[in-house]
């Protein structure tokens, strides 16, 4: 395959950027992300998730053994792109479209230099991960998956899963006049989640702790009526296998509430190089999803602290930097 001139990072972070893709309305950048990776002489392959939403796989002409994979959706509200001094702000800065656009300057300048690389772009990260269940789905040889996400330039050892799920609590309506009448559904609710903290969830030498964040509250009909069920939303970020998890939570809540299960995704112990700075990173990534993908290895420019935020930003020599310590890591995972 000939030399192909080496692409700009910046433009083409900016470039996916300038099209608002939150998660669900992803259909237009994967569009504007074709054209950037065929423009530089890769071949493309669709992968259908739901209408109007593909995967890309780029590919040259040798067979993948190296995939960098990273996720084009962002979360809501979108913030165009803009460059303050040293850096580039806006929606998907370093969550993860900075982190595409080195991506794909690396896996062109590899390709080039005659090395089985590939660029696996997904789309439904923040949530469901649907994009990598699909993409997880196609036959491949690959024998190294490097997923990006903003790791502020370190090598994550490991990451911590996800598990969402709901209490509810059902109690029996009547007048708030007389409340020894009915059963709250809401006080009881609350009386539940003052034990959370309390609670021994499992711990890992590598992970850490297991977190719990109440996410949202919802319950009762009006003022004047004793709430005949309330709910309480929960993202736990698991250390161990999700089963064990959801058994301790079922056996703490017993009677007094029901446990639904949402979505799980397991922790994940990752692939390590010498000459990086390691890091363990709380947040779930589209790793476990890619499971046939090869040994994975997560790495990514920007901070973690700034994604989601109205500020996100990505530092531009960051980003460039990335480029070459993608090209680097590539080479050590391969040998």
């Amino acid at each position: 395959m000939p030399t192909t001139p080496a692409p700009d990072v910046l433009a083409i972070a900016m470039q996916l950027m300038a099209t608002e893709s939150t998660t669900g309305n992803e259909g237009r950048v994967v569009t504007v992300a074709e054209g950037i990776l065929t423009g530089l002489g890769w071949n493309i392959r669709r992968i259908p998730v739901t209408p109007g939403r593909d995967d890309l796989l780029a590919y040259g002409e040798k067979p993948v053994e190296l995939v960098f994979s990273t996720h084009l959706d962002t979360v809501p509200p979108y913030h165009p792109p803009h460059i303050e001094g040293d850096r580039l702000l806006g929606r998907g800065s370093c969550d993860a479209k900075g982190i595409a656009a080195a991506m794909i300057c690396a896996a062109t300048a590899l390709r080039d230099e005659g090395l089985a690389v590939g660029v696996l772009l997904v789309v439904g990260e923040e949530a469901p991960h649907d994009g990598a269940i699909a993409a997880n789905l196609v036959p491949n040889g690959c024998k190294v998956l490097i997923n990006g996400e903003p790791t502020e330039s370190k090598l994550a050892i490991g990451t911590k899963g996800a598990l969402r799920c709901t209490i509810t609590t059902r109690g029996k309506a009547a007048h708030s006049a007389y409340p020894h009448l009915g059963i709250s559904a809401t006080s009881n609710l609350v009386k539940l989640l003052t034990e959370l903290e309390a609670l021994s969830l499992p711990t890992h030498p590598i992970l850490g702790s297991t977190t719990v964040n109440i996410g949202g509250l919802a319950g009762g009909v009006a003022d004047n009526v004793v709430a005949p069920d309330a709910t309480a939303r929960l993202m736990i970020r698991i250390v161990t296998p999700g089963d064990e998890t959801i058994a301790l939570l079922q056996h703490w809540l017993g009677d007094r509430g029901e446990l639904s299960i949402e979505t799980v995704v397991q922790p994940v112990l990752l692939g390590s190089v010498p000459g990086f700075d390691t890091d363990v990173v709380a947040y779930a990534t589209d790793v476990p999803e890619l499971s046939n993908w090869g040994t994975p290895f997560l790495y990514g420019p920007g901070s973690i602290h700034v994604a989601h935020t109205d500020h996100e930003f990505i530092e531009i020599a960051e980003m460039r930097a990335a480029v070459e310590a993608y090209q680097r890591l590539a080479k050590a995972a391969l040998a």
